[in-house]
């Protein structure tokens, strides 16, 4: 099932249901007038929404309309919770390589996870307005779940039960700002700007046997400029899958429905040291700060620069038909014009 929401000028905007191919979509407020009010309601409203899913996809439904990725919001557009992890090892590893640090062996069995802003994400054809473009500008391609109500110290073999949907992910950020905010020792913040998700979500069944141990086994590929950037296979490398960072997102409090966990940036080792770019022949890289710390090892520094005004990301996957399967993330980075700018 594949569901959206539609901006009308509320904070939450609407539900509609979208068909498979992404063509058409219908609005459902006699079942639930907001995601976030079926993500509350889950199991009673769920298969309400698949009866409509299934008529949708056989052409039954008169109301029924084209589907407009423009008109969407963050499935989601402000959540109760946006935890993000670093499921991908390897890039944790490149970037403090690229410093001469090794990474600490609890690494690899302790994830890293931190708390983000959830009180404003930005749809998934919005500009992504900033103050500067000095501060190291980066987008981050990464897939995330959206949960039911999680119970406190859930182990992670049930906590992929608590897995309803999932999302594509721009975690921007702020480079430039990251070392000053952890030399402080609190974590991130004002580098963590609002967070962008695709503009359709869906459920796990969806991605039939690409859905496995709660790893989507698909090439996540990201479009930087109009080329392609990166390509890696978010089921490749991850060293925690979806079920894990849930149990771990849990280990001390409960979540509450609509809370949504991301696997942090898609990374794969490619069967080289560090990896490769596109025009090397590898599968790329899913941010900027990747390419750079390949080039910090490799020649002393980095060459490639971070992200200025004007410039796009398209952040999609699709399936084995080149059909997108979420939708795109497709924006470019703008000067923010604000009451004080």
């Amino acid at each position: 099932m594949k569901l959206a929401t539609y901006r009308n000028g509320t904070r939450d905007g609407y539900l509609v249901v979208v068909s498979k191919d992404l063509t058409r979509a219908v609005a459902v407020p006699e079942i639930a007038a907001t995601l976030q009010d079926a993500l509350d309601r889950w199991q009673d409203v769920e298969p309400q929404l698949r009866e409509v899913y299934i008529a949708l996809n056989n052409n039954k439904l008169a109301d029924a309309v084209a589907f407009d990725e423009s008109a969407c919001e963050s499935p989601l557009p402000r959540a109760y919770q946006w935890a993000d992890g670093s499921a991908y090892v390897n890039h944790v590893e490149l970037v403090r390589k690229a410093r001469g640090a090794e990474i600490p062996e609890s690494f690899w069995h302790d994830p890293l996870m931190y708390q983000g802003g959830s009180d404003a994400f930005i749809g998934p054809r919005q500009d992504v307005p900033l103050p500067s473009d000095e501060w190291g500008i980066d987008f981050e391609a990464e897939i995330a779940v959206i949960t039911d109500d999680v119970p406190m110290a859930v182990n992670s073999a049930t906590a992929g039960e608590h897995i309803k949907l999932l999302m594509l992910v721009n975690d921007v950020s702020l480079r430039g700002l990251i070392p000053g905010e952890l030399a402080k020792g609190f974590g991130f913040f004002q580098s963590k700007p609002s967070s962008v998700f695709s503009p359709v979500a869906i459920t796990p069944d969806e991605l039939g046997e690409h859905w496995q141990d709660t790893k989507v086994h698909l090439p996540l590929m990201s479009t930087y400029n109009k080329a392609l950037f990166g390509k890696p296979n978010a089921g490749e490398d991850m060293t925690f899958n979806f079920a894990q960072l849930v149990a771990h997102a849990a280990k001390s409090r409960p979540l509450s429905a609509g809370t949504i966990i991301g696997s942090g940036t898609v990374s794969n080792k490619q069967g080289t040291e560090h990896g490769s770019s596109i025009a090397e022949g590898g599968v790329g890289y899913s941010c900027i700060a990747e390419i750079r710390m390949i080039e910090t090892i490799r020649d002393g520094k980095p060459s490639t620069p971070f992200m200025s005004f004007g410039d796009s990301i398209r952040i999609e996957m699709l399936d084995e038909q080149g059909a997108s399967i979420f939708g795109a993330i497709d924006q470019k980075m703008v000067k923010y014009q604000g009451p004080n700018s």
